[in-house]
């Protein structure tokens, strides 16, 4: 059966990689230019060329946004970078204006995707980009599941994508103008602000500093402010809708959060294609993506969550109830030891657990720790400090330890 690609941002090198080892089919990314995501590290063309040959050598594929909304000054570089990324070997390029569009088709030979961004709603603007040649669509989020659906049946010869896990805009298809008006950082150049995460109060033109706030609860106004979208309880639906390609958000989180969302859907996909006749979704799951930085979540659009009060967040800060604090370098199953790379604070006593690739996690308790030379530890509390630990199980090279926050 052919499965459902499990596409994952990669906002650096380090991401992408974290990104194939945990599970993602593909990854998307940008690179110095022509992309929406100033705020992630991003790409050379010497770092596309290894993350590429990082991810071929698993089999696994590579987009590359070219999603900005352009002036004509960004069109310069463009033909010259279509042709580093096609001698790098990227598997499709990510476009939302038709203006970049031509460029490409003329520059290059590169396949193309419609990004979100280009507002697809419906059947007959899917089949106007298919019969120019697109060869995939990231639909608009504003979709419903049963539009999608429509859509799959009515337009043949495309692949459909949906975001599925990450932070809403509350802009149409992410089009929006705040940051600009607001900060001057233009969000369709890649430079949001994120104002529609401030909170807001009234002010009455005759009370200057009088604050009076929009009132949605006790604490102040979150009527810009969305749930994250999470699909994970769903993924049999998404499958059977005929979507080629769910695609997870967030090329400025962490690795530890993709490690752990990418890993849940993973294990939710596999189980699906393993028996799809018995499927049955496994809270233990969403209780894994849970263990990352994240709002309250919602279903989006896809069941019409957002277009009620149900998919607007009540507060301004992220539910984070356990910490990443370190990577697992080597193990030595002879001496059951551990090299661990720490990440945060770990001491003598602390109970963590240990995920992979894969596998379930398990709990353990520290009870020995040595720096590099063998002297004992009480505490790793130097920046990515090198230290040894045994390990009551097996574990490898890039597993990742967390620790419950203490209330």
């Amino acid at each position: 059966m052919d499965k459902i690609e499990l596409l994952a941002p990669a906002g650096d090198l380090e991401k992408l990689k974290t990104a194939i080892d945990y599970g993602a089919d593909a990854v998307y990314l940008g690179g110095e230019a022509f992309g929406l995501r100033k705020a992630s590290k991003n790409f050379s063309v010497e770092k596309i060329k290894e993350g590429v040959e990082y991810a071929h050598a698993r089999g696994r594929k590579v987009h590359v946004t070219l999603n900005i909304i352009p002036h004509d000054k960004d069109f310069d570089g463009l033909d010259d970078y279509l042709c580093e990324l096609e001698e790098a070997g990227v598997d499709a390029v990510i476009v939302a204006d038709p203006g970049i569009y031509m460029r490409v088709k003329k520059a290059s030979k590169l396949p193309i995707h419609m990004s979100t961004q280009g507002s697809l709603t419906n059947s007959e603007t899917v089949r106007f980009w298919r019969d120019l040649g697109a060869e995939r669509v990231v639909l608009a989020r504003e979709l419903t599941l049963d539009e999608i659906r429509a859509i799959e049946k009515d337009v043949e010869g495309v692949e459909i994508e949906t975001f599925v896990h990450g932070a809403m805009c509350m802009s149409y298809s992410g089009r929006c103008l705040m940051s600009n008006y607001m900060t001057g950082r233009d969000a369709n150049q890649g430079d949001c602000a994120q104002p529609c995460r401030y909170k807001y109060h009234l002010v009455e033109e005759n009370r200057p500093g009088e604050y009076f706030p929009v009132e949605s609860t006790e604490e102040g106004s979150f009527i810009l402010n969305s749930k994250d979208l999470c699909m994970i309880e769903h993924i049999d639906e998404l499958i059977e809708a005929g979507i080629r390609s769910l695609k997870i958000e967030g090329r400025v989180k962490s690795a530890y959060y993709l490690a752990t969302v990418i890993r849940a859907y993973r294990m939710a996909i596999d189980a699906y294609y393993a028996d799809p006749k018995n499927y049955r979704y496994d809270p233990r799951w969403l209780e894994e993506i849970k263990k990352v930085s994240h709002r309250d979540f919602t279903t989006g659009f896809y069941y019409s969550e957002a277009k009620g009060p149900e998919g607007i967040s009540d507060s301004v800060t992220y539910i984070k109830d356990y910490d990443f604090v370190g990577v697992v370098l080597d193990y030595d199953p002879k001496t059951k030891r551990a090299t661990i790379e720490q990440r945060n604070r770990i001491f003598i006593g602390d109970e963590v657990e240990v995920f992979g690739p894969g596998k379930d996690f398990f709990t353990w308790t520290i009870d020995d720790m040595a720096d590099e030379e063998g002297a004992p530890l009480e505490v790793a509390n130097k920046a990515r400090q090198v230290f040894t630990a045994t390990v009551p199980q097996a574990v490898e090279a890039k597993d990742m330890i967390r620790k419950k926050v203490q209330d």
